[in-house]
């Protein structure tokens, strides 16, 4: 892969520029990218070394350094300093907590339409809880109850209690046993946070507004608990789509 420089912008004032060349470490980016959809390389196996990549890819050391750094910081890489088998650069099994902070950060400034995100959230949490009510591990509500008792104990915290309304939530995701799904219902949970908070701060009748979530919160997880998949998909539909309507400072928001 050999890397051309980057042209001046053209002076002409027909409107035309030069197209934009991509920096070399985005370069070697695509072309570790690439060997990793090909199926060349896998989970666990080393990149060759920094500077035999570099003479591979006919780039320079620096470029391969920080296309490293970028991948590593995504999760995709993992590094490991010293000597022997053990040492090197690996490709890692991205975990879901990484997958979720990339994509909700993607979430979050690609400024979506409430309507979108609401329509995304009740196609995967109605997909998560039917398959959190057919799983038979009898421990996969553990943490799931565990957030529930939280949210019972809190009658006035409401930042707590959004986090633990998200905890519930990924919970159920976790308990579905999909891992994307999972990620994807926290990312997109994740990215409304703030959003969330900021609506419940404005409610007025806080009281009324968590006892009606805390009702629809206990019928699904009956419903989990007692196998009902369509039950506890359409419990789950209801309540998000509920949700949003009782917090109109959340139509007002497009993050």
């Amino acid at each position: 892969m050999t890397v051309e420089s980057s042209a001046p912008p053209s002076s002409s004032g027909d409107g035309w520029q030069p197209v934009a060349r991509a920096r070399t470490y985005e370069l070697v980016i695509d072309a570790i990218e690439e060997q990793i959809l090909a199926g060349t390389l896998r989970v666990g196996d080393a990149l060759p070394p920094e500077r035999e990549l570099a003479a591979r890819l006919q780039v320079s050391r620096p470029a391969v350094r920080e296309a490293l750094r970028v991948l590593e910081a995504q999760g995709v890489l993992r590094s490991a300093t010293g000597s022997g088998a053990g040492a090197g650069t690996f490709v890692a099994a991205m975990p879901g907590e990484a997958l979720s902070r990339f994509l909700r950060l993607h979430i979050a400034l690609a400024n979506f339409e409430l309507a979108e995100i609401i329509e995304a959230r009740v196609t995967l949490e109605c997909s998560s809880v039917a398959l959190a009510a057919r799983a038979t591990d009898p421990e996969r509500l553990v943490d799931v109850r565990a957030a529930m008792a939280r949210m019972e104990a809190n009658d006035t915290d409401r930042e707590q209690f959004n986090d633990d309304d998200t905890a519930f939530h990924t919970a159920i995701a976790e308990a579905g046993g999909n891992r994307l799904v999972t990620a994807l219902t926290v990312a997109i949970r994740n990215a409304l946070r703030a959003s969330i908070l900021d609506a419940f701060q404005e409610i007025d009748d806080w009281s009324a507004l968590r006892d009606e979530l805390m009702v629809e919160h206990r019928a699904i997880l009956a419903a989990i608990e007692a196998g009902d998949a369509s039950r506890a998909s359409h419990l789950a539909e209801q309540h998000i789509r509920d949700s949003y309507e009782r917090l109109p400072l959340l139509h007002g928001t497009r993050d």
